[in-house]
């Protein structure tokens, strides 16, 4: 099949499905690429966990902070309420810095994230990220901010509702009501950004060998696999990722290595147009395209 028509049958199939996306998929070694939209800003979300954990260890090897330093948490101290990790936590804990790593990027655990973010803000991460050379992340708020949406108004029955806010009110221009979903005031990302990012862990850079070796390892623990890993897992591959959601945006970007020895990264940015929280169609779509588009550079 030739380029041009798998994107027009891949953007029929989103279509379709309610989705709207922008995908990326590069072979990190002959640099060939192919995307649907890969330049389309989008909202990310929980993706700048990984930029965190980039600059945090940056620092770290650097000598201005300590992976083995204490950090005490206490509930209520940091309001990001989350499904797991340190928000489920009745009283104070004391975690390494090393170790919040873990639970901020494998676990994604907002409240592990924000601790992080007290000790390097968003400015310095997107910072850190400038002064390594990758362009296009902008990191511009904590976790914190990302349950501070209309969905927190309302009882579970009732969460529809913002998801139709969430739908309804973008403008033509990607700005919106709610402030995290608008491109102008949330933290920001395209599918080629991240792919780049992506490409400086997995192959020489200007991020210290050591700190990509570390992101890739937190990449690879990552507990969340319902979104693209069963597309991409497999007895012959590793797939390394981290996963983003906030109302009706589902992300996630990472790396697929194969035993052949061919390793690609692939991003993928979408907002549904369904009202609803629970969208395994949408998830299955997104892998399905993606790895359409992964097929097609591993086979041609």
């Amino acid at each position: 099949m030739n380029v041009a028509r798998m994107i027009r049958e891949a953007r029929e199939s989103l279509d379709d499905g309610g989705l709207h996306g922008s995908f990326l998929v590069r072979d990190l070694d002959s640099g060939d690429e192919i995307g649907i939209d890969p330049d389309l800003e989008f909202p990310v979300a929980s993706l700048v966990k990984v930029p965190l954990a980039v600059a945090t260890l940056e620092r770290i090897a650097r000598g201005e902070l300590d992976g083995a330093m204490p950090v005490t948490v206490t509930p209520g101290r940091i309001s990001t309420p989350g499904p797991t990790g340190l928000s489920k936590f009745r009283h104070p804990a004391t975690v390494a810095l090393d170790d919040l790593l873990y639970l901020s990027t494998s676990v994604s655990d907002g409240i592990a994230a924000d601790a992080l973010f007290d000790l390097t803000p968003p400015a310095d991460v997107t910072a850190e990220l400038r002064r390594l050379g990758f362009d296009g992340i902008a990191v511009r708020h904590p976790i914190r901010d990302l349950v501070e949406t209309p969905a927190e108004r309302f009882v579970p029955a009732q969460a529809h509702l913002a998801h139709s806010l969430a739908i309804g009110a973008t403008t033509a221009g990607h700005g919106h009501a709610v402030a995290q979903l608008d491109v102008g005031r949330a933290s920001t990302g395209t599918a080629r950004s991240f792919v780049d990012l992506l490409c400086g862990l997995w192959r020489p850079s200007a991020i210290r060998p050591p700190v990509a070796a570390r992101v890739r390892e937190l990449m690879g623990d990552n507990v969340l696999r319902q979104r693209l890993a069963p597309d991409f897992s497999a007895d012959a591959s590793r797939w390394s990722s981290k996963t983003g959601t906030l109302l009706n945006l589902r992300h996630e970007i990472g790396v697929v290595e194969h035993a052949d020895g061919q390793v690609f990264a692939i991003a993928v940015l979408t907002e549904s147009r369904v009202p609803a929280i629970q969208q395994p169609g949408a998830e299955a779509l997104m892998a399905q395209v993606a790895r359409n588009l992964r097929d097609h550079l591993r086979l041609n």
